[in-house]
């Protein structure tokens, strides 16, 4: 049992240090964050530990732009579609209600690059394990888009993801 205890002491502390640090970056400077947020256990612990430590902050310091993006692919499940897209409606109500300068965003890739146009219009094989030309068109490419386009508007921003370790 004391064990156990321990455990838990260790991993609140571990916690309070992460959302520490990631309150001195946030108020270090004044660029904007971009979050890369999928829905999956690593970036949703990302952005959940992001929230948390700023909305931690009193509200006169809560004054950088954090973006969060999930980029519809247009050919997911439509069950999964409804709930990433309900997810960021939430995320985006409760940042307004509590006053958080968290933006979520859901980016699409240019027609052109498509799964459709690419696989019908363009004749491209089915994606496999040697040839995933899917992920850079539906999703690397409408990312970076975003994030160019952060840049112009900022001068520079900083990516935030997570990764398994």
């Amino acid at each position: 049992m004391a064990q156990k205890k321990r455990q838990v002491e260790d991993f609140i502390a571990s916690l309070e240090f992460i959302s520490d640090e990631i309150r001195e970056l946030y108020c270090r400077d004044q660029i904007p964050w971009v979050i890369g947020y999928s829905g999956g256990k690593d970036s949703t612990a990302t952005l959940q530990l992001v929230w948390n430590a700023i909305s931690e902050l009193p509200p006169e310091k809560r004054n950088k732009e954090i973006h969060v993006i999930t980029t519809d692919t247009l050919v997911e499940n439509p069950v999964v579609t409804s709930w990433v897209k309900n997810s960021l409606k939430r995320m985006r109500d409760v940042a307004i209600r509590e006053k958080l300068p968290i933006f979520p965003h859901l980016i699409y890739p240019e027609v052109k690059n498509s799964f459709w146009v690419c696989l019908m219009g363009k004749g491209y094989p089915s994606p496999r394990m040697r040839f995933r030309w899917c992920t850079e068109r539906l999703k690397i490419k409408p990312a970076n888009k975003f994030i160019r386009d952060m840049v112009r508007k900022n001068g520079e921003v900083i990516l935030v993801l997570g990764m398994r370790k």
